[in-house]
Order: structure tokens, then C-alpha cells, then sequence
């Protein structure tokens, strides 16, 4: 340990007392694991603020003894990172163990003031204590995830909310200079609107928080929904891989109308299989090639799924109000002659389905996890690119994923997220990484993945830790050099998370 990581968490101990400075070594193991090929980046202690003149203390004191933090939130994005730091030896900042108050939840505007540490799961309990009147939107990821770590990781959901941080309307930020900053109409002291006018005087701040290391959202605003007096799911089942690109053209009109205000859920069969088996053939193939077509129609036939299922939701006055808008919907889908309609009642019995539900109506649930099991091991890193909502360029990524992972010896996990006019693909690479070979064809995969649809326009929307400086590479020179400059600006000594989103 240096003198000034030293002098650092002494400080540390004197700012936050003994109890909320860890470095015991099983401790920095927990913070430092993560499911990625990369390996596992333990820091070199572990800080519990409370308030954000705490954070904001930590932060001054980084910066005169020149310590790299690493802020988290709940430190649950499985796929990306978990609680990982970018480096080994920063020091990460766990917003979440302390800092996790519902500040305030307002009926009459729909909105709730939250810090890092509030769950899905806890914000939707708090909900329903208040009488669920309201409802916010989920990942289909764990329901201890942060919500405000998501949408500052610009993640997003599947109700007609699903824009995570387009919900977040005013915010309270730690710079990485120590300075303390309130966004949006929070820019002025006595302002009444911090948490429902997201536009107010001047540039829009927001934004250059998102997917950065400029500084450390402590709290925001985040806009909620009231919540529908009836709901209603509806899928379709498609039998080939070659179906995805109609599944998308049929998809896109519906949204472009807003005849359905949820997001699509398209996902293959192994996204939602996985959630309930094990890879059949791994014991007898060792994991060194993919699932073979005829285990992948056993599977689809055992399940009574085909390639592909379509899935979204209606949200209304009544069930009987619904019933004609789904029928409509049916009627749509069904002409292509390759969809077998699957009902929100029927859902309930088919593998996946009912995670897709769960998330439509508001409610976190964690099926999704199980699909770490899909292989031993517990490796999963996850490419997430996007494409236009027009299903002959979808198919034709397919057509590319499918031959890369197939060429590593892995399967083709994935579900494509629509909107109007863009789809963001979630592909779960999943790999044993506890065998070096394994882990080595899974990188190998993630990089080739990158690489090609970059080559071909497409670019990602997150990244896992161990790929942020690729993907920074792959942006202009112009663009590379601005978020520079910002960076020098609004953290001068480059302590907070270097090596963030590709930013020193």
C-alpha cells in the first residue's frame, strides 16, 4: 500500500469511522468479482459514505492525495461488470449499503426522490405500501439493482416508461473537482420544479452524467406512472430463425402508431429456455461447440416454443376495454401466417413468458438470472448492439452473430428490445470461466462481435468493463478529444473511475 493510499484511508477512518472503511481481503474478493473473461479487479478497500457532503468529502480527499475512486451504486449490473472496478487498487465508493432512502414519493406530480441505493425491488414494495396507486418501470435483471444506477448506465425497461433516464428529472451531483451541483431547475436555490421540469435556463447538464466519470449522481428525481386499472400481455411464437426479420417489420407500425405503448420483447428460444435448463450436450461435448440444431428442437419442442417469441402489453380502463386492441393486435401479427398467438393467461405455463409479464406490470423479478446456469461456470458477458426497426438489416446481424459465436463454440442468447424506430439487441454470452480455454473463446467472441458490427455501422449501447476502451476507440477522433476536454474540466486530477467508458 503507497503513502498516499495510506494517508487516504486514514482519513477515510477519521471522515467515516472505522465501520465504514473495509479492507478486510474476503471483502475486497466480493467487490472485486465479476462474471467476465477479463478476470476478476479487487480494490484496495471498499468506503460506506452516507450523504453526499460524506461523498463529497471523499472526493477532496482523492483528489489531494491523488486516489482513484470507483463510485457504485447496488454494484448489480451482472453482464457488465458487477461491483468491479475499472483497475485493480482503486478504491471503490458503495453508495448503495447506506445511501438507499426513498426521500420522497409524490402522489399528486408522480414522482419520487430517491438516492443510489434504492432497488427496484425496494421502490415497488414502497409503492404498494402507499397503496400502489403508482408504478415505476424495471430491468428483467436482479431486482436489487439500483434504479438510479441504471438509468445513469442508460439502461431501460418495458413499460410505456422505459426510458430510465429519460424518468430522471433533476439531479444532485459530486464533481470530480468536489465541487456539489444540482441540475435542471435545481440550479436555483429556491426553486420549487427540480423534479418536474426536466428543461429549464441554460444548457442541459444531465446528460453529460450518463455512461461517464465526470462526477457522482447522489440523488435525483425520477418520474413515476400512475398505475393502469388493467394490463394485458400478449406473445407470438415464430418457428424459424429466418422469422426475426418480419417479427420486426410487423413490430415497427404498432409502434409507430403507439397502438401498443409497451416495448417489444423479441427473444430467441435460448433466451427464455435457459431461464429453466442447462445445456444438454456440455457434459458429453466439454463446451467446446455450440448446442447442435436438433438439441435446440428437442428443447423448442419440449417447451412448446419455436425460434422466436414476440411479446408486449396494453395497458387500459378495463379488461374488457383491452380485449378488442389485443384482438387487433392478433389479427396483425397472425397474417404473416408464421405466428402461433400465445395469450397473457397461457404465458404463465411457457418457460420465459413469465418474466416478460412480471416486467410489463412493474414487477421486478430475478428468472433472468438462471441463464448464468446455462453453462457452468458462471461466465456472462454481454454485447448489446442496435439496428434500425427494419427486419432485413436485423436478419442480417443475426445471420452475423449467429456465425461468430458458432465459430467460438458458443450459443446465440439473445433478445432484441424494440421501439418505433430501433431495436437494441441483448446478446448473452455465456461461458464456463473457470476453464482458461473457455474464457479465452468467450473474449475472443465479445471482440470479434464488436469489431464486425462496428464495421458494419452498428454500435453498442453498454459495454462490459473489460471492452469500454474499445468501444471508445471507436468513436471520432472529435467526439474522443470533447469528452476529454470535459473530463479535465470537471475532474482535473482524474479520480473518479479512470478508465470509464474509455475516459482516463
Amino acid at each position: 500500500m503507497t503513502d498516499s493510499l495510506t494517508d487516504f484511508l486514514s482519513a477515510m477512518h477519521d471522515l467515516l469511522g472505522p465501520d465504514w472503511v473495509n479492507t478486510a481481503p474476503d471483502t475486497l474478493y466480493r467487490y472485486g468479482e465479476n462474471t467476465l473473461p477479463g478476470g476478476n479487479r479487487p480494490p484496495a478497500a471498499v468506503l460506506y459514505p452516507s450523504s453526499t457532503a460524506e461523498v463529497q468529502a471523499i472526493v477532496k480527499a482523492a483528489n489531494r492525495h491523488g486516489v482513484a475512486l470507483h463510485p457504485i451504486s447496488s454494484g448489480n449490473n451482472i453482464g457488465l461488470g458487477t461491483r468491479s472496478a475499472m483497475q485493480a487498487g482503486q478504491v471503490v465508493v458503495d453508495l448503495g449499503r447506506r445511501m438507499n432512502r426513498i426521500l420522497e414519493v409524490n402522489d399528486t406530480l408522480c414522482y419520487a426522490e430517491i438516492e443510489p441505493g434504492v432497488s427496484y425491488q425496494a421502490l415497488h414494495d414502497e409503492l404498494v405500501r402507499r397503496g400502489n396507486h403508482l408504478m415505476s418501470d424495471c430491468t428483467s435483471g436482479p431486482p436489487q439493482g439500483s434504479v438510479l444506477g441504471n438509468a445513469m448506465d442508460r439502461g431501460a425497461g418495458y413499460t410505456p416508461s422505459f426510458d430510465h433516464f429519460g424518468a430522471i428529472c433533476g439531479m444532485e451531483i459530486v464533481l470530480g473537482n468536489g465541487e456539489v451541483i444540482r441540475t435542471g431547475d435545481g440550479g436555483m436555490d429556491s426553486s420549487r420544479m427540480w423534479h418536474v421540469s426536466k428543461y429549464s435556463f441554460g444548457p442541459a447538464l444531465d446528460g453529460l452524467f450518463v455512461q461517464s466519470n465526470f462526477g457522482i449522481v447522489t440523488r435525483a428525481g425520477i418520474w413515476l406512472q400512475m398505475r393502469p386499472p388493467a394490463m394485458k400481455t400478449f406473445h407470438f411464437s415464430f418457428p424459424d430463425d429466418a422469422d426475426l426479420g418480419d417479427i420486426l417489420d410487423l413490430v415497427r407500425p404498432l409502434k409507430l402508431t403507439n397502438l401498443v405503448p409497451s416495448l417489444f420483447r423479441v427473444a430467441n428460444d435460448l433466451w427464455l429456455i435457459a431461464e429453466h435448463e442447462t445445456h444438454p450436450e456440455y457434459a458429453r461435448t466439454q463446451g467446446r461447440t455450440a448446442l447442435s440444431d436438433s438439441a435446440r428442437r428437442e428443447l423448442q419442442a419440449r417447451h412448446g416454443l419455436g425460434a422466436w417469441v414476440a411479446s408486449g402489453a396494453v395497458y387500459g380502463a378495463s379488461a374488457q376495454a383491452l380485449d378488442p386492441v389485443v384482438d387487433r393486435i392478433r389479427r396483425h401479427f397472425c397474417k404473416s401466417g408464421r405466428a402461433r398467438y400465445i395469450s397473457d393467461e397461457e404465458a404463465d405455463a411457457l418457460p420465459g413468458l413469465s418474466t416478460a409479464k412480471s416486467v410489463f406490470y412493474g414487477i421486478p423479478s430475478s428468472q433472468e438470472l438462471r441463464q448464468c446456469k446455462w453453462r457452468p461456470g458462471g461466465g456472462l458477458t454481454t454485447f448489446t448492439p442496435g439496428t434500425p426497426l427494419v427486419g432485413e438489416q436485423a436478419l442480417r446481424l443475426q445471420d452475423l452473430a449467429r456465425a461468430i459465436l458458432a465459430r467460438h463454440g458458443l450459443e446465440y442468447i439473445s433478445m432484441w428490445v424494440c421501439a418505433a424506430r430501433f431495436a437494441r439487441g441483448l446478446h448473452q454470452i455465456v461461458f464456463n470461466r473457470e476453464n482458461p480455454e473457455e474464457r479465452q473463446r468467450a473474449d475472443d467472441a465479445y471482440l470479434e462481435l464488436a469489431r464486425s458490427f462496428a464495421e458494419a455501422g452498428y454500435s453498442v449501447g453498454r459495454s462490459p468493463i473489460d471492452y469500454q476502451a474499445l468501444h471508445f476507440g471507436q468513436l471520432s477522433p472529435e467526439v474522443r478529444a470533447l469528452q476529454a476536454g470535459i473530463k479535465d474540466l470537471f475532474d482535473p486530477r482524474h479520480v473518479l473511475s479512470p478508465a470509464r467508458y474509455g475516459l482516463s
